[in-house]
């Protein structure tokens, strides 16, 4: 979010207080990412310790903080797992939001900085580690399972034709309707696509892993000891291996340093050899434009 919300600090610092039993000398909201139902603030204790504070409103998954905390206790070190509070649980409320914390680490995401040859394969061994450790049946039947839902694509579509007819005067939302009309055609190519891909995959055996489903250059963070950290777990799927493997070499955010086919094949020597299914491969980029679509369209 990168307006922040109408709540007021002391608020909150009696919130972490209360449930965290901290002693919080100074928050500062920071106008980071692109999800409108999440805020996050830096705090800092009176004995000077810096802690990330994360608000969510709306719907809240639980499995966005007990996976990454199970995956910290099963030895994955790129993962930031969150604080626990003084009842043992691994977030907190405040009015109609969810407080999570967790230890504050100084860095840039993999969009400021270019990963080094060894990063991008820490990232491989790490996202292989995710995508092959065991996870326990109660956990897992918390978390959602890949349906290949047709709702972007068929809200798009409604875009598409409410474009076609009706008029804005906000000059944002004329941009966007000027531009969905003149790329109707491509944008149509798009889901057909799909489309296409979606009952293909439909139709077989799935073949899931746990995946992150968001693996971007903005949601890997590098600390000034070159240490990396996938963060983010707001939206974990079992879904194929490609829900993640189609970030790799996308060019989606990357720092320059390496072109597209090296970075597919530093982390690839991390990853460890996997054969890759070309109709998930390419459903997954045609999804995630019109996904991206559709969000700013809403």
């Amino acid at each position: 979010m990168l307006e922040k919300p109408n709540l007021q600090d002391e608020k909150l610092i009696t919130c972490l207080q209360d449930a965290y039993d901290l002693r919080i000398g100074g928050i500062t909201f920071l106008p980071l990412g692109a999800d409108s139902n999440a805020a996050v603030y830096r705090a800092v204790a009176d004995d000077h310790k810096r802690y990330f504070v994360k608000l969510r409103s709306g719907p809240f998954d639980e499995t966005s903080v007990t996976l990454p905390k199970f995956f910290s206790d099963q030895g994955i070190g790129q993962i930031i797992p969150p604080l626990t509070t003084q009842s043992g649980r691994l977030w907190a409320t405040l009015d109609a939001f969810t407080v999570i914390l967790y230890p504050f680490v100084e860095g840039h995401n993999g969009n400021e900085v270019a990963l080094s040859d060894q990063l991008w394969r820490v990232f491989g061994a790490a996202l292989n580690r995710i995508h092959t450790v065991s996870v326990p049946p109660a956990l897992a039947q918390q978390i959602q399972r890949e349906r290949y839902a047709a709702q972007a694509r068929e809200e798009v579509k409604e875009f598409l034709a409410r474009v076609a007819v009706e008029r804005w005067h906000e000059p944002v939302a004329v941009k966007v309707a000027d531009f969905l009309n003149e790329k109707r055609a491509q944008v149509l190519d798009l889901i057909a696509r799909a489309e296409r891909c979606a009952h293909l995959l439909q139709a077989r055996e799935p073949n899931f892993v746990l995946c992150h489903s968001d693996v971007h250059a903005w949601n890997l963070l590098i600390d000034a000891h070159d240490h990396l950290y996938i963060v983010d777990w707001d939206n974990p799927i079992l879904a194929p291996k490609e829900r993640d493997l189609m970030f790799i070499g996308s060019g989606l955010g990357f720092a320059g340093g390496h072109t597209a086919q090296e970075e597919e094949a530093l982390f690839y020597q991390g990853y460890g050899p996997t054969t890759i299914d070309p109709v998930a491969f390419a459903y997954y980029r045609y999804e995630r434009i019109v996904q991206d679509i559709w969000q700013f369209c809403n």
